[in-house]
């Protein structure tokens, strides 16, 4: 157990009457006292205590660290202040180890990266992943050269929002979830990939006359598929849906990106501006998140592929959940917050 003492910089004749609080961090599994902080200034922050703790334990650094007023309670931001907790001039906090941290512009680095090498594998078909006749052979189908490149454009362009736009500040994630994370999004691509680059894929432009050995897989392909063929048509559609729709989720990450640059002192929620694609604030909270649910919904039409499919009901249920809560933290804290908007879906979720 450590015993740290903090002392101010500055002792005047205000300071001295100061009531300084003492710490005591436990260990939030075995309740064993870990560190003693003394004399802590009432006005630090949750972030100033884990920086004295992470002087006493220099393996566990800030971002690892969660603190907590209970062993079962949500752990403390790091903006709080000691004076403003419900704690008298003695705190207890209890910690917890978040494990190792990776901070937010690598997650988004690994997660599209890999998505966009593994398509290009499947798009190139390199020797045994399809049958060696069709090693380093290219898809007579328009359609598949319009999804890669569709692909390729929606992960170059996360990318340059990752190292452009967005705003990342002291926020990281557990490296095991940024394992689960690239497992998910590197595995969905490579599946996505494989049906849509395969030697016997049938685009929707396509007749539904197949020949003996393509049955089985002509079948997953449209039978299964969600969707009917409705020809040239409905690809052309669903590339104006697809760019369209990324245009607009590039457009929110700006907006979003400006708001932010602001300054803390001006926080205020997201509104419409002259750009007619963030004219959708008036009606969700997250239009980020319904752009992206468009684009792939797009991408879906377009490859008429059941895989696509399953990935954008996957990815419209956890944007959902992401949504409601961005938007249930919107109208907490500003009385003034529009009430016609919804989540992620206008007039609807």
């Amino acid at each position: 157990m450590f015993r740290v003492i903090f002392y101010p910089v500055h002792q005047s004749t205000a300071m001295s009457r100061t009531t300084f609080f003492e710490v005591k961090i436990l260990d939030a599994k075995t309740k064993e006292q870990l560190c003693f902080l003394d004399k802590v200034d009432p006005r630090s922050t949750i972030r100033d205590i884990k920086s004295l703790f992470h002087k006493a334990y220099p393996r566990w650094y800030p971002a690892r660290q969660a603190l907590m007023l209970d062993a079962k309670e949500k752990s403390l931001r790091d903006e709080e202040v000691l004076q403003n907790l419900p704690v008298g001039t003695t705190a207890t906090m209890y910690f917890t180890d978040l494990g190792p941290q990776l901070g937010w512009t690598v997650v988004f680095l690994a997660e599209c990266i890999g998505p966009l090498l593994i398509y290009l594998l499947f798009y190139f078909r390199v020797p045994y992943i399809y049958s060696h006749n069709y090693a380093f052979t290219s898809s007579p189908h328009p359609v598949v050269r319009i999804a890669f490149a569709c692909h390729t454009f929606h992960y170059v362009k996360r990318l340059i929002e990752t190292i452009f736009v967005h705003r990342f500040s002291h926020g990281t994630m557990p490296l095991r979830t940024i394992v689960r994370n690239c497992v998910y999004y590197w595995g969905f691509s490579a599946w996505l990939a494989y049906y849509i680059n395969h030697p016997l894929y049938t685009p929707p432009c396509k007749s539904h006359k197949y020949t003996r050995t393509q049955t089985i897989f002509a079948a997953y392909q449209h039978h299964s598929s969600l969707f009917t063929a409705y020809g040239e048509l409905q690809i052309n559609y669903a590339l104006v849906i697809f760019v369209m729709c990324e245009l607009g989720n590039f457009s929110i990450h700006l907006t979003l990106n400006n708001l932010k640059g602001e300054g803390s002192r001006s926080r205020r929620f997201p509104e419409p501006t002259k750009n007619p694609f963030t004219w959708l604030f008036i009606f969700v909270s997250c239009p980020n998140y319904s752009y992206e649910l468009g684009a792939w919904v797009g991408f879906s039409i377009m490859t008429q592929c059941l895989p696509v499919a399953f990935y954008t009901l996957l990815g419209f249920i956890q944007m959902t959940i992401w949504a409601k809560g961005k938007h249930r933290a919107y109208s907490r804290e500003f009385k003034d917050y529009p009430t016609l908007r919804m989540a992620i879906i206008p007039l609807i979720l």
